[in-house]
């Protein structure tokens, strides 16, 4: 077995990472959004925009992983070579979970606004959703600006 598994590991890492928070923050929206649509079905377009929102680090993720399995994995790498891959990726794998996670509460607090609001709190929820994505999309460009920059 060669050390290119390690590689592929980190970016596998990025993609659990993105799946696993952004299933915590539709969770957490998602749950805001049951109790909403109780009480104003109207709101209906509002929490799925809101509740959907923590999916993207999930295609982050992937996008890390298959990055790191079409351009910069090789089927002989050192294990040198494999573990600065790893690292790199690391960077995604601390960025896409918690980001996916966290804009999922600030998307259920919006949500558990929008009937106390007649749905007013739509934009500046979404707006500062975007906080949090911001993470996701920095530890992106962050991991494959390290992919690209350290030699490998």
């Amino acid at each position: 077995m060669n050390a290119t598994w390690l590689a592929v590991l980190g970016g596998a890492l990025a993609l659990a990472s993105g799946m696993i928070g952004s299933a915590v923050g539709i969770g957490a929206a998602a749950s805001a959004g049951a109790a909403t649509l109780a009480v104003d079905p109207k709101q209906m377009r509002n929490v799925l925009v809101l509740a959907a929102m923590p999916t993207t680090q999930t295609f982050y993720g992937l996008i890390i992983l298959i990055y790191i399995v079409l351009f910069v994995a090789q089927p002989h790498m050192t294990f040198d070579q494999a573990l600065k891959v790893f690292s790199a990726a690391l960077i995604g794998v601390g960025a896409e979970g918690p980001s996916a996670a966290f804009q999922g509460m600030i998307c259920a607090s919006g949500i558990a606004m929008l009937p106390k609001t007649k749905g007013k709190i739509f934009v500046n929820a979404m707006m500062l959703a975007v906080y949090a994505e911001l993470i996701g999309i920095l530890g992106l460009v962050f991991t494959i600006l390290a992919l690209i920059l350290v030699p490998i």
